[in-house]
């Protein structure tokens, strides 16, 4: 179901229940909700993100699937969280301070679930969160609530910096580092 131009706009601040679990291989993070999707309460719903694409794209998926199916994740060891769970029409609303919030809260998160990974879906948004100014797309050095980190480009179709086959190549270098036995 597409929601109205007013259901979407209604969204505004409403926020989206986190697809998280025990044995995640990778938690997504996005940045926060859109409010296409806070108006359909699926992850990455808005027509034209690309998440669902480079999900299937990198194999962490056999098949595309639709934001609707997103309670199919867990199941394949993932889950999706936001960094803030506000919904608002795009991420440049958010404060700093607000950020700096969700990235504490985000960190109790997965130190409570224990990803194998933690993916940041924002290189910008991850070095405000976090406080990395120097942070760059791919393995971090350090970790956050005690897991690794992977910062990945956001998929947001606003995206113009990383086209599909980028996204592809960056979330499957995450996806090979996944499937290998954790390092100690």
């Amino acid at each position: 179901m597409r929601p109205s131009a007013d259901q979407v706009a209604a969204a505004a601040g409403r926020t989206i229940p986190d697809l998280v679990g025990p044995g995640l291989r990778v938690l997504f993070s996005g940045i926060n909700p859109s409010l296409y999707s806070a108006a359909t309460g699926h992850h990455f719903a808005r027509p034209g993100n690309r998440f669902w694409p480079t999900l299937h794209g990198a194999a962490f998926t056999d098949r595309l699937l639709h934001p609707s199916e997103q309670q199919l994740l867990p199941a394949l060891g993932l889950g999706i969280t936001n960094v803030v769970a506000r919904a608002t029409a795009r991420a440049d609303e958010l404060s700093p301070d607000e950020l700096v919030a969700g990235g504490a809260i985000l960190a109790e998160l997965v130190r409570h679930h224990r990803p194998r990974f933690l993916a940041v879906l924002g290189v910008t948004a991850y070095r405000t969160a976090f406080g990395r100014p120097k942070a760059r797309i791919g393995r971090q050095p350090d970790t956050v609530g005690g897991v690794p980190v992977w910062v990945l480009p956001n998929p947001s179709g606003l995206n113009a910096h990383f086209q599909l086959p980028d996204l592809i190549r960056e979330f499957r270098a995450l996806r090979e580092a996944a499937a290998r036995p954790p390092r100690h």
